[in-house]
C-alpha cells in the first residue's frame, strides 16, 4: 500500500500563515526534506537542539520573548521530554504547538513499533490534546492546533503519520 505524503512547501506555508518565528527541532531523517527547506526560509527560524528535552524551554523562553515558537520531535523524542512537557508546558499552560513525528504508525497494519503503540496513550495520560495529520489534506489541523493552543492557553500535539516529500 502507498505510504502517505505530506508536501513541505504546504508544511511551511500552514506554519507561515500560523505566524511561526522558530522552529526549536531535533532533525531525524524522516523530516530531513522539511528541515532543507525551512532552513532557507526568511520568515522562520530554525533553533537546533541536540536532545528533545531542550525543546520546551527553549520554546518557553521564545514564547516569553514575544515570539511564536513551534517544536518539531519525534514520538521517541517526544518520550524523553516528558518531564519538561509535563513540568513546563502543561503545568504554565504553555499555549504551543508540538509537530511530532509518528514513528512506527501505520494506518494500514500491526503496528509493531513501541514507539508508536504508547505514543497515544501518553498524550492521553499527560492530558494533552491531539491531531493526527496523514496527508497534505489534513496540513489544516495544524491551524486547528494554533486556535485552540491560544484559545486554551495549553500545549496541543500534530502527530505526524506522514513521511514528507
Amino acid at each position: 500500500m502507498e505510504q502517505s505524503k505530506l508536501t513541505t512547501n504546504l508544511m511551511i506555508k500552514e506554519l507561515e500563515k500560523n505566524e511561526v518565528t522558530h522552529v526549536v527541532w531535533l532533525p531525524d531523517t524522516e523530516t530531513s526534506f522539511l528541515y532543507q527547506s525551512i532552513s532557507t526560509n526568511n520568515q522562520i527560524n530554525i533553533i537546533p537542539i541536540c536532545r528533545e528535552a531542550e525543546s520546551i524551554p527553549l520554546a518557553a523562553g521564545l514564547w516569553i520573548g514575544g515570539k511564536k515558537p513551534v517544536v518539531m520531535i519525534q514520538n521517541t523524542g517526544l518520550f524523553e521530554s516528558g518531564d519538561s512537557i509535563r513540568g513546563l508546558a502543561v503545568d504554565i499552560d504553555l499555549p504551543l504547538v508540538i509537530v511530532v513525528g509518528y514513528r512506527g504508525w501505520t494506518r494500514h497494519g500491526i503496528t509493531k513499533d513501541s514507539a508508536a503503540i504508547y505514543t497515544e496513550p501518553t498524550l492521553n495520560a499527560w492530558g494533552l490534546k491531539y491531531y493526527l495529520i496523514d496527508g497534505d489534506d489534513d496540513l489544516n489541523r495544524i491551524s486547528i492546533a494554533f486556535e485552540e493552543s491560544t484559545k486554551e492557553q495549553k500545549p496541543i500535539v500534530c502527530l505526524i503519520g506522514a513521511e514528507y516529500n
